[in-house]
């Protein structure tokens, strides 16, 4: 039986980025939000051994080093399952986009195995193994709006937003993610050099944007009714005021400078209309949050006649990330 799944791609609605840790990684500080657009995976379980990947994007891994790879790896050790596991992924996400394509692959991927094999992991194993793989990963497995701390892979549901228009434009350049981080570290380095800050103030710096989430997130909740989804209009979405809050992505300070084509994206979107406009995790992709369907459809319209390559789609909550996964 092959099982078909849609892999939901991810916004960052801002990053803060803390310094290195021991172990390598980052502090983070960021909320994520699922959107509607995606990429289809299908996995089935045959006769033999071993795991094959499928894709026509060749610039999809089809070893271990995939992350559908290690989470198929993980979860039949434990599943104890048998079998040759096939996976297909049909490439609509961008590579090394800042959607977190690849995490999503590998979140649907694991809720393929378990419905082909018709068997499930504990829920507590389905996160541990989620973020041994990425740190993206375990936010696929909540869906809709949700805090991420740690790497990233501390993640805490928040009551989901109303479905805000969104356009997402995909620049030609890919992003590396690593060289984003090295890049950072070099960037406060030399602030750091420059300004003396001490040890504690460079730590204090992943704070700015902690604090104005929260300051965001308990002025909403505070003074909003009880589901954020009741509210009428467009006029109240909290998501439209993350210009006015100063939510910002810190690699953007990185980022644009080496890629100048990705700030002007921003402004595009800006000029055409978005009431915010932001760079997805490290990048490439850039998003725009709009008031209406019919302002975004315009703005795709309008950024297309002058080259860019955009599309229209909406944030995704939580319910809907769920019931829309399946492909029946």
């Amino acid at each position: 039986m092959t099982v078909t799944v849609k892999s939901f791609a991810k916004i960052n609605l801002g990053l803060g980025i803390g310094p290195a840790r021991d172990d390598g990684f980052h502090e983070l500080r960021t909320v994520y939000q699922t959107l509607g657009l995606y990429d289809v995976i299908r996995v089935s379980v045959a006769r033999g051994t071993g795991i094959e990947i499928r894709c026509e994007d060749q610039r999809v891994p089809r070893d271990e080093s995939n992350t559908c790879y290690r989470i198929v790896e993980k979860a039949m050790a434990i599943l104890r399952g048998k079998g040759r596991v096939v996976i297909e992924i049909e490439k609509r996400l961008p590579v090394q986009g800042g959607l977190g394509g690849a995490s999503a692959n590998a979140v649907a991927t694991l809720v393929a195995l378990e419905r082909a094999l018709r068997r499930e992991l504990p829920a507590a194993d389905r996160m541990r193994i989620a973020a041994e793989v990425g740190s993206d990963l375990p936010m696929f497995l909540v869906g809709g709006t949700i805090l991420g701390v740690g790497r990233g892979e501390q993640v805490y549901p928040l009551p989901d937003f109303p479905p805000t228009p969104c356009v997402v434009l995909t620049p030609t350049i890919g992003v590396s993610t690593p060289k984003a981080f090295a890049e950072w570290d070099r960037l406060t380095e030399s602030q750091t050099a420059s300004e003396k800050l001490t040890a504690s103030a460079r730590s204090d710096r992943i704070n700015e944007l902690g604090r104005g989430l929260s300051a965001w997130l308990s002025e909403l909740y505070s003074s909003a009714p009880s589901s954020f989804t009741e509210r009428g209009g467009r006029a109240g979405n909290p998501l439209l005021r993350l210009d006015r809050a100063g939510i910002k992505n810190d690699f953007e300070q990185v980022v644009f400078p080496e890629y100048p084509e990705l700030g002007e994206a921003k402004r595009a979107l800006v000029r055409a209309g978005a009431k915010y406009a932001s760079l997805s995790g490290s990048g490439s992709t850039l998003y725009g949050l709009f008031g209406s369907r019919k302002a975004a459809d315009v703005a795709v319209a309008r950024l297309r006649k002058v080259g860019w390559a955009v599309q229209a789609t909406a944030t995704l909550s939580r319910s809907a990330y769920w019931r829309r996964m399946l492909v029946r």
